[in-house]
Protein backbone atom coordinates (compact mmCIF):
# COMPACT_ATOMS: atom_id res chain seq x y z
CA UNK A 1 0.00 0.00 0.00
CA UNK A 2 1.30 3.17 -1.04
CA UNK A 3 2.05 5.59 2.08
CA UNK A 4 -0.11 9.07 2.79
CA UNK A 5 1.94 11.48 3.66
CA UNK A 6 5.12 10.88 1.24
CA UNK A 7 5.52 9.86 -2.42
CA UNK A 8 7.01 6.60 -1.09
CA UNK A 9 5.44 2.94 -1.90
CA UNK A 10 6.37 1.61 1.05
CA UNK A 11 7.88 -1.80 2.16
CA UNK A 12 6.29 -5.11 1.30
CA UNK A 13 5.45 -7.04 4.25
CA UNK A 14 5.80 -10.95 4.87
CA UNK A 15 2.23 -13.14 5.00
CA UNK A 16 1.24 -15.47 7.55
CA UNK A 17 0.82 -18.71 6.39
CA UNK A 18 -2.41 -20.16 5.00
CA UNK A 19 -3.58 -22.62 8.04
CA UNK A 20 -6.82 -23.42 8.51
CA UNK A 21 -6.76 -26.02 11.29
CA UNK A 22 -5.45 -25.59 14.99
CA UNK A 23 -2.10 -27.44 15.22
CA UNK A 24 -2.08 -30.61 17.11
CA UNK A 25 0.74 -29.48 19.26
CA UNK A 26 -1.28 -26.43 20.87
CA UNK A 27 -2.95 -28.11 24.60
CA UNK A 28 -5.56 -25.36 25.16
CA UNK A 29 -8.51 -25.20 24.62
CA UNK A 30 -11.48 -22.96 23.50
CA UNK A 31 -12.77 -22.55 26.78
CA UNK A 32 -9.24 -22.13 28.88
CA UNK A 33 -7.98 -19.79 26.10
CA UNK A 34 -11.00 -17.74 26.34
CA UNK A 35 -10.66 -17.38 30.11
CA UNK A 36 -7.52 -16.26 29.84
CA UNK A 37 -8.27 -13.31 26.82
CA UNK A 38 -10.74 -12.07 29.78
CA UNK A 39 -8.21 -12.53 32.92
CA UNK A 40 -5.58 -10.54 30.73
CA UNK A 41 -8.25 -7.80 29.56
CA UNK A 42 -8.84 -7.41 33.34
CA UNK A 43 -5.51 -7.00 34.17
CA UNK A 44 -5.33 -4.09 31.83
CA UNK A 45 -3.03 -5.38 28.87
CA UNK A 46 -3.88 -4.33 25.63
CA UNK A 47 -4.91 -6.93 23.11
CA UNK A 48 -2.09 -7.16 21.50
CA UNK A 49 -0.05 -8.17 24.51
CA UNK A 50 -2.10 -10.32 24.97
CA UNK A 51 -1.95 -12.40 21.33
CA UNK A 52 1.46 -11.86 22.29
CA UNK A 53 1.60 -13.29 25.99
CA UNK A 54 -0.85 -16.42 24.40
CA UNK A 55 1.53 -16.95 21.51
CA UNK A 56 4.81 -16.91 23.95
CA UNK A 57 3.53 -18.18 27.39
CA UNK A 58 0.96 -20.62 26.69
CA UNK A 59 1.26 -21.83 23.18
CA UNK A 60 -1.49 -20.45 21.45
CA UNK A 61 -0.26 -19.60 17.69
CA UNK A 62 -3.40 -18.54 16.43
CA UNK A 63 -6.65 -16.94 18.84
CA UNK A 64 -8.82 -17.49 15.43
CA UNK A 65 -7.46 -20.98 14.76
CA UNK A 66 -8.39 -22.56 18.21
CA UNK A 67 -11.53 -20.30 19.17
CA UNK A 68 -13.10 -19.63 16.24
CA UNK A 69 -12.92 -15.95 16.46
CA UNK A 70 -11.12 -12.54 17.55
CA UNK A 71 -9.92 -11.61 20.78
CA UNK A 72 -12.10 -8.49 20.63
CA UNK A 73 -14.95 -10.72 19.37
CA UNK A 74 -14.54 -12.49 22.67
CA UNK A 75 -14.17 -9.38 24.55
CA UNK A 76 -17.08 -8.16 23.20
CA UNK A 77 -19.16 -11.63 23.84
CA UNK A 78 -17.39 -11.61 27.46
CA UNK A 79 -19.14 -7.57 27.70
CA UNK A 80 -15.32 -6.44 28.30
CA UNK A 81 -15.55 -4.53 25.34
CA UNK A 82 -13.08 -1.16 25.73
CA UNK A 83 -14.28 2.03 26.01
CA UNK A 84 -12.10 3.26 22.90
CA UNK A 85 -10.40 1.02 19.84
CA UNK A 86 -6.85 0.36 20.62
CA UNK A 87 -5.42 2.05 17.67
CA UNK A 88 -6.86 5.62 18.34
CA UNK A 89 -5.87 5.27 22.00
CA UNK A 90 -2.42 4.51 20.47
CA UNK A 91 -2.65 7.58 18.56
CA UNK A 92 -4.16 9.68 21.19
CA UNK A 93 -1.07 8.53 23.46
CA UNK A 94 1.55 9.58 20.71
CA UNK A 95 -0.21 13.02 20.39
CA UNK A 96 0.06 13.71 23.93
CA UNK A 97 3.45 12.57 23.94
CA UNK A 98 4.74 14.93 20.73
CA UNK A 99 2.47 17.65 22.28
CA UNK A 100 4.34 17.08 25.68
CA UNK A 101 7.56 17.78 23.64
CA UNK A 102 6.56 20.68 21.32
CA UNK A 103 5.95 22.22 25.16
CA UNK A 104 9.77 21.99 25.64
CA UNK A 105 10.78 22.63 22.39
CA UNK A 106 8.81 25.42 20.29
CA UNK A 107 10.72 25.69 17.34
CA UNK A 108 10.96 21.58 16.80
CA UNK A 109 9.15 22.21 13.26
CA UNK A 110 9.86 18.56 12.09
CA UNK A 111 7.92 17.42 15.10
CA UNK A 112 4.91 19.90 14.64
CA UNK A 113 4.44 18.51 11.23
CA UNK A 114 4.19 15.45 13.14
CA UNK A 115 2.00 16.08 15.18
CA UNK A 116 -0.44 17.40 12.71
CA UNK A 117 -0.19 14.44 11.10
CA UNK A 118 -1.06 12.17 13.73
CA UNK A 119 -4.09 14.61 14.39
CA UNK A 120 -5.30 13.70 11.07
CA UNK A 121 -4.65 10.24 11.62
CA UNK A 122 -7.10 10.71 14.59
CA UNK A 123 -9.84 12.96 12.93
CA UNK A 124 -10.00 10.37 9.96
CA UNK A 125 -9.74 7.11 11.80
CA UNK A 126 -12.52 9.06 14.35
CA UNK A 127 -14.97 9.17 11.40
CA UNK A 128 -14.51 5.43 10.65
CA UNK A 129 -15.15 4.26 14.02
CA UNK A 130 -18.35 6.94 14.41
CA UNK A 131 -19.53 5.30 11.14
CA UNK A 132 -19.24 2.02 12.35
CA UNK A 133 -20.58 2.83 15.56
CA UNK A 134 -17.55 1.87 17.52
CA UNK A 135 -17.44 5.46 18.51
CA UNK A 136 -19.89 7.85 20.36
CA UNK A 137 -21.49 10.06 17.38
CA UNK A 138 -20.72 13.22 19.78
CA UNK A 139 -16.79 12.34 20.15
CA UNK A 140 -14.93 14.86 19.01
CA UNK A 141 -10.86 15.33 19.25
CA UNK A 142 -9.15 18.09 21.22
CA UNK A 143 -5.84 18.11 22.44
CA UNK A 144 -7.01 18.85 25.97
CA UNK A 145 -9.27 15.74 26.22
CA UNK A 146 -7.02 13.63 24.61
CA UNK A 147 -4.51 14.47 27.20
CA UNK A 148 -7.17 12.68 29.57
CA UNK A 149 -8.21 10.12 27.10
CA UNK A 150 -4.20 8.42 26.84
CA UNK A 151 -3.81 8.23 30.75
Amino acid sequence: MARMHTRGRGQSGSRRPKVTVKPAWSVLDAAEVEKHIVKMHTEGVSMAVIGLRLRDQYGVPNVRLVTGKSILQTLNEKGATPPTPEDLEALLKRSVNIQIHLKEHKFDHANRRGLQLTEAKIRRLAGYYKEEGLLALEWDYAAKSAEMLAQ
